[in-house]
């Protein structure tokens, strides 16, 4: 039982989560609300990243889950919660690192991350999608200088080359504050150029935009959330590397199949006569080949029973001709009520079935005999069924009902007085001008 559930609700799990269910909510979830998709998201993305830290860590997750968000604050934890953009790149396999304050000396571009929505087939079979990305790249008419003549480009005098501009303010007698922000002039560049020396293709900006088409291989096995990372082929810097990109495989539902790991689950439903007497069904694979499963007369299959197909699951990722199995779970349909009214019949079909135990011998004939005889009812849950709220037959009990004042009318339930206390794809790590990516 945990004490709050703020951190499961914004990931969007239940407690008990598995760590590869936790793992694939904080993806989706972050990418949506990365500041560089969604600028007006940080405090989303921030909350995100501290509900995934402390469900992750066990240790963390064990005392919010007796304690909540006070337990964490009072010292139970680690103290305080990581950066949540350094959590988005040990995640998703990290970009260049992070220079200093205002500092723009960064040995590599950022990572671009992409989602790319594929299918089960895709997957089981192997695939090859074309992305088209739009980036940075070096100006080759001025070499990434931004200026074509000789000098033109020159140490800013604002800043002396900083990037940053040091503001001291005074407070009080003796008392003075420091702040740091970004060059007015330079912009954070370091440089300035005239604006009669710029190159005229960049504009100064020492880069310009460019497509380009980029296939993505997928191979058989592949999972969701697998990563394939394309080296150097992000926004483009003159003072530094490109930095990669990361293609992130989410799977998309299948109408018929679900994966687990290796396994393919399904489930069937067979009607009372195909689970007593034998069936005889196809399935079509996810390669299109149609097996043919069937039960011998006699062999009866029970409601919830699982059977395995050997070698029909997905393929290994390093050995593709291994497979997993094919698990399927039968759901037996019964008939409608009233389904035989023929009483000859019904005799008949009676006699063919297992005998009815015979009346629990546990009892006396006396109390037999002063046994209560009962009407039972279709069964509707509540919407607070199993919070203390006593739900009465649908439609609630009819007007004069002796059990009406207490339950209510028709159409009413009465509410106990405890309920009245309960408490009211694409990520571009560049920012704006960065790659942009479209899947053909």
């Amino acid at each position: 039982m945990v004490k709050e559930m703020k951190f499961y609700d914004l990931l969007g799990v239940k407690p008990g989560v598995s760590d590869q269910e936790l793992k694939k909510a904080y993806r989706k979830l972050a990418l949506k609300y990365h500041p560089d998709k969604n600028p007006d998201a940080g405090d989303k993305f921030k909350e995100i990243s501290q509900a995934f830290e402390t469900l992750s860590d066990p240790k963390k997750r064990k005392i919010y889950d007796e304690g909540g968000e006070e337990a964490l604050k009072e010292g139970g934890g680690d103290s305080g919660f990581h950066n949540p953009m350094d959590i988005f790149d040990m995640f998703f396999g990290g970009g260049g690192s992070r220079g200093g304050r205002g500092s723009n000396r960064q040995r590599k571009t950022k990572d671009v991350i992409h989602q790319l929505n594929v299918r089960l087939a895709e997957l089981y079979n192997g695939a090859t999608r074309r992305l088209a990305i739009q980036k940075n790249v070096l100006c080759d008419k001025c070499g990434g200088k931004g200026g074509n003549k000789e000098g033109a480009v020159q140490q800013c005098t604002q800043c002396r080359g900083t990037g940053v501009e040091i503001h001291i303010r005074q407070l009080g007698p003796g008392m003075i504050t420091q702040m740091q922000s970004v060059c007015s002039q330079c912009h954070g560049e370091r440089e300035i150029i005239r604006e009669e020396d710029k190159c005229r293709k960049c504009e100064g900006h020492k880069v310009v935009r460019e497509r380009k088409l980029l296939e993505v291989h997928i191979n058989k096995g592949m999972s969701d959330g697998k990563t394939v990372r394309f080296q150097g082929e992000g926004d483009q810097h003159p003072e530094m590397e490109a930095g990669d990109v990361v293609i992130v495989l989410e799977e998309e539902a299948h109408p018929v199949f679900t994966r687990k790991h290796h396994d393919l689950h399904m489930r069937m439903q067979l009607n009372l006569s195909e689970a007593l007497c034998g069936f005889r069904r196809e399935i079509r694979t996810l390669d299109d080949r149609i097996l043919l499963i069937k039960s011998e007369p006699g062999q009866v299959i029970h409601e919830g029973q699982m059977k395995a197909i050997d070698n029909e699951g997905m393929p290994h990722l390093k050995n593709p001709y291994e497979k997993g199995m094919l698990v399927i779970q039968f759901e037996v349909k019964f008939p409608p009520s009233n389904f035989l009214t023929d009483a000859k019949k019904l005799s008949q079909l009676q006699s063919l079935l297992p005998a009815a135990p015979k009346v629990n011998q546990e009892f006396s004939k006396q109390e037999l005999a002063e046994a209560e005889e009962c009407n039972m009812q279709e069964y509707v849950p509540t919407n607070n069924a199993g919070r203390g709220e006593r739900a009465g037959p649908r439609g609630g009990f009819p007007s004069g009902h002796p059990f009406s004042s207490f339950f209510g009318g028709a159409g009413h339930h009465r509410q106990d007085s405890d309920d009245d206390d309960d408490d009211g794809t694409h990520h571009a790590g560049g920012g704006g001008g960065g790659v942009e990516c479209a899947t053909q």
